[in-house]
């Protein structure tokens, strides 16, 4: 029966998802994907590899690195509760915690393959000693877990991922401190960081995914009046 209601689930939001590897803390490793039959003309060589920096292939090397810097580096973010009361609409936005630093070119494609009009393949990422220590720092200081799933267009490729990223990231915060305080605050800062590999699929011709982060809390605004 179990077995059942997780297959059922799949088949419902018709996730293109492969599991994760049982350890993050010193090597990264997760599934990406891009559409190919929105972009015709692209192609395999017989060895596998793509014929030329198409869009797939594009795609898949800005989601790797963006999704790669969320589990090494994390972000920062800023959120503004939506008010009606007082006339205040949501605003949120991620920040990159270390801009400075470059992860794409440790980063490794591997085994791609074309499955369901979608090129897959591989990212692989060995963090550093300094990285490790930083990951079992965030997991070690009592940081809450927060969970969130986001959506985005499909038809805005890695936008749309991006989009979707964002939206988790915003969910999870909302509901965590939802659960915290009874009054909306005017301004939430804080960090989050990525503690699992990321479940991205499709729902409905929309990009799903969910997301598990270490949460750190930063400052709490209050509203001093009405």
């Amino acid at each position: 029966m179990k077995k059942l209601f997780f297959f059922v689930t799949f088949c419902i939001l018709n996730f293109s998802i492969i599991s994760q590897t049982p350890s993050v803390v010193q090597h990264i490793r997760f599934p990406v994907w891009a559409n190919v039959d929105a972009f015709p003309g692209w192609e395999l060589n017989d060895d596998g590899q793509n014929a030329d920096e198409s869009y797939p292939v594009k795609s898949i090397k800005e989601l790797g690195p963006f999704l790669m810097k969320g589990m090494v580096d994390g972000w920062k973010f800023i959120y503004v509760p939506a008010d009606k009361a007082r006339g205040v609409e949501e605003y949120f936005e991620l920040i990159e915690i270390n801009p400075e630093v470059e992860i794409a070119n440790r980063i490794v494609y591997s085994s791609p393959w074309v499955e369901d009009n979608k090129l897959h393949c591989w990212v692989d990422f060995q963090r550093s000693d300094i990285e490790v220590s930083s990951y079992n720092l965030w997991s070690s200081i009592r940081n809450p877990v927060i969970r969130g799933r986001g959506y985005g267009p499909l038809e805005d490729g890695f936008n749309g991922i991006k989009k979707a990223v964002e939206e988790a990231v915003k969910d999870a915060i909302r509901e965590h401190y939802r659960s915290k305080y009874k009054n909306k605050p005017k301004e939430i800062t804080g960090s989050v960081l990525m503690r699992k590999t990321p479940l991205l699929g499709i729902d409905q011709g929309r990009y799903v995914i969910n997301l598990d982060f270490f949460l750190e809390y930063g400052r709490i605004k209050q509203y001093t009046h009405f």
